[in-house]
């Protein structure tokens, strides 16, 4: 009996000293609370974002602007992982832990605090690029894009060489090494330098912004959605997309036809050989009359109308008409042609003469004396003479 109460108080002893000395040296009660620390600030995580979030978003919601409204959801999530870095915070304090393990948790405490204030920040890029758009006369949406984009990537790298500085690796020998790195890339992937240049060209000069529709001869055709550091996206007017390096651009003519002023008609207009010269000029006259006195068309000497007697063709007399509607939207451009199509058919039978088409006539002066007899077929018996 005295054993077994001898080897009951060795196992206490046992059991009290892995106690005490717990993982690392350190009480297994204490590493108990401050994962109770830790957990009590996980459940208090979404009461406290709920309140500070709604807090931040009634003042925001009193403003006229609408980008703190935007700033605010942006920072959201941010907002929701500070209750974690501080029960961390506060769990590693408790834990009292020693030199080399507590530089570790100070360290890692230091490391998600530069992460949450550098997510903040990552996350208020988009909404103040608002900012930006204002000055889209000066900034096109292309250029807004870029820069915010380059904003981004500006402010990861700047936080993971803060949390790399905060762990003692220097930034300085890695930059070096990714200086010999990217020339080395650099030798072979011209054609993305290649492509990056030429896309800052692009929005540099302003050849074409999103939304325009632009025309590459053999390349695409379509409107464009975005310009990237290494490809334009443009879809075509079949609904498919299209993924265009940058250097094509600036290798081809690029025709932006969303740069038009006006849309331009250009017809040659075939009337019949047999027409007088007073129907000529009633057709002329009359074309130009209706070109002139219609608002839908843009007048001299904004732009250049001519309504001409152009040329004798092997089948017509053309009519030549060229005009500009004010209009650059093509359905009603289209609805303008149309409309000047019938006014054109009732001048032209209004003036008494008609369109010609394409006919070929042969004259034949002499027949050679050689030629064989004509051949006159006999009469039938019913109609012979008795």
């Amino acid at each position: 009996m005295q054993d077994v109460i001898a080897k009951l108080a060795e196992f206490w002893d046992l059991t009290r000293q892995v106690w005490e000395e717990g993982a690392y040296g350190i009480d297994l009660g204490r590493i108990g609370t401050a994962l109770l620390i830790l957990f009590c600030f996980v459940i208090l995580r979404r009461l406290f974002t709920r309140v500070v979030i709604r807090a931040i978003k009634n003042w925001a919601g009193k403003t006229e602007t609408t980008i703190d409204d935007a700033a605010v959801a942006a920072l959201e999530k941010p907002v929701r992982f500070i209750p974690l870095v501080l029960g961390i915070f506060f769990a590693v304090d408790y834990l009292d832990l020693p030199e080399t393990y507590g530089e570790i948790g100070d360290n890692l405490v230091r490391s998600l605090i530069a992460f949450t204030i550098f997510w903040m920040f990552h996350s208020l890029v988009e909404p103040l690029s608002g900012l930006l758009e204002r000055l889209e006369r000066v900034f096109t949406t292309a250029m807004v894009n870029w820069t915010v984009s380059a904003f981004k990537v500006v402010v990861v790298v700047i936080g993971l060489a803060t949390i790399l500085e905060i762990w003692g690796i220097e930034v300085g020998p890695i930059v070096a090494g990714f200086g010999l790195f990217g020339v080395a890339v650099a030798l072979g992937a011209q054609d993305m330098f290649k492509n990056l240049i030429a896309g800052l060209l692009i929005v540099a000069e302003r050849r074409f912004q999103i939304g325009d529709w632009i025309k590459v001869d053999g390349v695409v055709e379509g409107t464009v959605e975005g310009i990237g550091f290494r490809s334009t996206s443009v879809r075509r007017f079949d609904k498919a997309p299209v993924t265009v390096p940058n250097a094509r651009f600036a290798d081809s003519a690029v025709i932006n036809f969303s740069g038009m002023t006006h849309r331009r008609i250009y017809w040659k207009i075939g009337l019949e050989y047999r027409s007088t010269v007073d129907q000529l000029r009633a057709v002329r006259d009359g074309i130009e009359a209706y070109v002139l006195g219609n608002p839908e068309f843009e007048q001299p000497p904004r732009v250049s109308t001519f309504v001409r007697i152009d040329a004798f063709s092997d089948s017509s007399i053309d009519v030549m008409l060229y005009c500009f509607t004010r209009t650059t939207n093509w359905g009603e451009w289209l609805r303008i042609k149309e409309d000047l199509a019938y006014a054109v058919k009732d001048i032209v039978e209004a003036a008494g003469t008609g369109f010609a088409f394409p006919s070929q006539s042969l004259y034949v002066e002499t027949l050679p004396d050689d030629r064989p007899e004509t051949f006159v077929p006999p009469a039938s018996r019913e109609t012979a003479a008795p």
